[in-house]
């Protein structure tokens, strides 16, 4: 499936940063992940980190699925407010999934300072307006549960919005947690500075068929080489739905636009994410070089092709509503792309066993948060390995 379109921003900014061979040799292993997103190479430095003997496999380039396109906006907040989450799953789960999106902002500041990234994490508020007078009442209810949950929220009214950001909003939630990197390059960072201490990375090698023994699995490749692994971790997004018997993701199409450089900004906005209520929601940010980031106007996915004939459509309607709310930009379009997306029904990730499969684990962080739950997957997953489940893998398991 073709997961984007054109060059999104971080192709363009990067370039090739680090290549890996095809495999055309059989090999034996602890662990074998199938994905070299973001997800796959945080899961791979934690298993390398406990010591397994660990392979990464895709069949892509290293990062050129859904992480090549992502806006790498760092949030806690899930794409389902928090009081609705509670109404849902429970006070006590809702509360923890936002407390730990939270807690895995720092740890993935920490990791980039770890491996000595240039990934450009920073360190950001986070400003969740009011799209429409409708919205401001269960707004405001959202930020006394958030502020009941132990999180660090503050209410800005209309007018500290238009002094502090130049901001047409009627209300918002002001979140004193939040960041930003260009997880492009923080996949290749993490990537190569554990192939030093061991991992062994291989692109363009499609797994074609996983059969299941008594203990481990084979994996075959397209390449004709097998792999023995003990267990095995799909980090393959939406893309694993084809391997589960029930439906857990929607596919959605999203876009995203970037400006020129030397945007004349207020700092307050170069220290801000921001999003909105509006359904699909509006986000933007800044970039580590001086860019805004603007994207939004999400639809049901249906192919490809349609996805990337709406993109010129998309960025003359993204342009308007960036207008609307920040008058004082004069945004001009550097790049504009397009990609898939997907949401689940209560906006958490499924991470964990699948009852169906003996031996494989599953890190599919879907939505809005798709890395920080994969931060999440970290812990999760080493602790599913020794057989120490937390309370998040029960959250985030397959059959809620």
């Amino acid at each position: 499936m073709d997961l984007r379109s054109n060059e999104p921003f971080w192709l363009v900014k990067n370039g090739l940063l680090h290549t890996y061979p095809s495999l055309r040799t059989d090999l034996e292993c602890d662990i074998l992940i199938i994905g070299g997103g973001i997800t796959g190479a945080l899961i791979a430095h934690e298993m390398v980190e406990k010591g397994y003997k660990t392979v990464v496999v895709d069949k892509r380039e290293i990062g050129y699925g859904s992480t090549s396109s992502t806006t790498s906006m760092l949030q806690y907040e899930i794409d389902v407010p928090l009081y609705r989450l509670q109404e849902m799953i429970g006070i006590p789960g809702a509360n923890n999934s936002y407390l730990g999106c939270r807690d895995a902002i720092y740890k993935l500041r920490d990791l980039a300072q770890e491996i000595g990234s240039s990934c450009g994490f920073e360190e950001k508020k986070s400003v969740y307006f009011a799209a429409q007078k409708k919205d401001l009442k269960w707004l405001l209810h959202e930020f006394e549960v958030r502020k009941a949950a132990g999180l660090n929220v503050s209410w800005l009214e209309k007018d500290e919005l238009k002094e502090l950001y130049g901001l047409e909003a009627l209300g918002a939630i002001l979140s004193a947690d939040g960041g930003s990197l260009d997880a492009f390059c923080m996949t290749h960072d993490l990537l190569h500075y554990n192939a030093k201490r061991g991992l062994r990375v291989f692109d363009k090698t499609a797994v074609r068929k996983v059969t299941r023994l008594k203990r481990g699995i084979i994996a075959q490749m397209d390449t004709g080489a097998m792999i023995s692994a003990g267990k095995v971790i799909y980090c393959t997004g939406y893309e694993a739905q084809g391997l589960l018997p029930e439906k857990i993701v929607k596919l959605k199409s999203t876009y995203a636009m970037v400006s020129e450089r030397n945007l004349q900004l207020k700092n307050s906005i170069c220290d801000t994410l921001f999003w909105n209520t509006d359904s699909p929601y509006l986000y933007l940010r800044t970039t580590a070089d001086g860019r805004l980031l603007v994207g939004g106007e999400d639809e049901n996915f249906r192919n490809a092709l349609r996805r990337d004939a709406l993109l010129g459509r998309k960025e003359v309607k993204l342009s308007k509503t960036l207008k609307a709310c920040l008058p004082g930009i004069d945004f001009i379009t550097d790049f504009s792309w397009c990609g898939t997306f997907g949401e689940t029904k209560d906006g958490l990730p499924y991470i964990g066993e699948h009852p169906r499969y003996q031996d494989t684990y599953f890190v599919l962080g879907f939505g809005g948060n798709g890395i920080t739950f994969s931060v999440l997957g970290m812990e999760i997953i080493s602790g599913l390995l020794e057989g120490k489940p937390n309370l998040l893998s029960h959250e985030f398991r397959f059959g809620r």
